[in-house]
């Protein structure tokens, strides 16, 4: 039976102790990064191997392919895209045009990770910035109005899904009043439940039927002053299964990021109790990815059946004229 983790690998294509662990472990999924890219034809190599190891034609291989500074596809091999904040830009001007633009570009998106065996896409990013603010989210955010990140996030699933790849939005439930980068150090959250509810959490609130969720690596002092989102019971049952009623698959963030102490070991068990249904873990080492293993018990129960759930909505792309729909992105931009 697979296990509840998704697993990145080393570089560009596995070596065979990660072949033979992969078979052992059985991870439900897996992610690439930038390591792990280097053309069309090594990509969609390394995808099919990956899936090779748990005999699973469509096991989910994520990736982070937003558009801006955060894309692990790039030029010359990808074309680039923009970051979310210049549909939010456009939607200043002209909701309709930013509406059409956001959808196109994530169909777009869709379409380059088809292409590579790439099914799961981390975005849309639904955090809502606030003045003074780490930029670790910055213009990856559509805006700072919880109504736009609500309308141009809705666009983004439906291009995604409608292009074969299914959506993860994040960082549930709302990273974008952290102060410190999370990649780096903890950060605390220290606005009011109201404050919460009224502009964090409603975006995810409003998009609960998108497939996927990430959690934030955040503390919110007031919901549990103690724990991350990613680690709290607390915070998973009330806010996240409770408030904002998702009953998606809920991933962690990365469990290699430094806003989480301790044994790679503590922080997989921690997260699973807490109520993630899979962790993450992303840099391919494999003395942690054996840690995390360890604690990654069976995707059965009610977290194989979120799994199941969430990989139900993994359809066939339809017909679609990529010439046009650049054209066309290209038109909504720069009018």
């Amino acid at each position: 039976m697979r296990r509840r983790v998704i697993f990145g690998c080393s570089g560009p294509v596995l070596d065979p102790a990660e072949r033979d662990f992969f078979r052992a472990v059985q991870p439900w999924g897996f992610i690439l990064f930038g390591r792990n890219v280097q053309t069309r034809q090594q990509v969609r190599a390394l995808t099919d191997a990956l899936r090779d190891t748990v005999s699973d034609a469509r096991a989910p291989v994520l990736i982070d392919q937003e558009g801006g500074r955060v894309a692990r596809l790039k030029p010359p091999e990808w074309q680039p895209h923009p970051p979310q904040a210049v549909f939010g830009k456009l939607h200043d001007t002209d909701p309709e045009r930013a509406r059409e633009a956001a959808y196109l570009n994530a169909r777009l998106i869709a379409d380059d990770l088809v292409a590579i065996g790439v099914n799961v896409d981390c975005l849309p990013v639904l955090d809502v910035p606030v003045h003074g603010a780490h930029d670790v989210i910055g213009d990856r955010a559509f805006a700072a109005d919880p109504a736009v990140v609500i309308e141009l996030g809705r666009a983004v699933i439906d291009g995604l899904m409608e292009g074969g790849v299914l959506p993860v939005m994040k960082h549930a439930p709302g990273h974008g009043r952290a102060h410190c980068d999370t990649h780096l150090a903890l950060p605390h959250v220290t606005a009011t439940l109201e404050q919460l509810s009224a502009a964090d959490f409603v975006t995810f609130r409003s998009l609960a039927h998108c497939p996927m969720a990430m959690t934030a690596h955040v503390v919110y002092d007031a919901v549990d002053p103690n724990r991350p989102a990613t680690l709290s019971p607390r915070v998973i049952r009330d806010v996240i299964r409770g408030e904002i009623g998702y009953q998606g698959l809920l991933m962690s963030d990365d469990l290699s990021m430094a806003a989480l102490s301790g044994p790679l070991s503590s922080r997989a068990k921690a997260a699973l109790f807490a109520g993630c249904d899979v962790v993450l873990h992303c840099n391919g080492a494999m003395a942690e990815m054996t840690e995390v293993a360890a604690e990654a018990g069976p995707l059965d129960g009610p977290w194989g059946k979120r799994a199941e759930a969430a990989m139900s909505h993994l359809c066939e792309p339809g017909r679609f004229d990529r010439t046009a729909a650049d054209a066309r992105l290209n038109e909504l931009l720069v009018a």
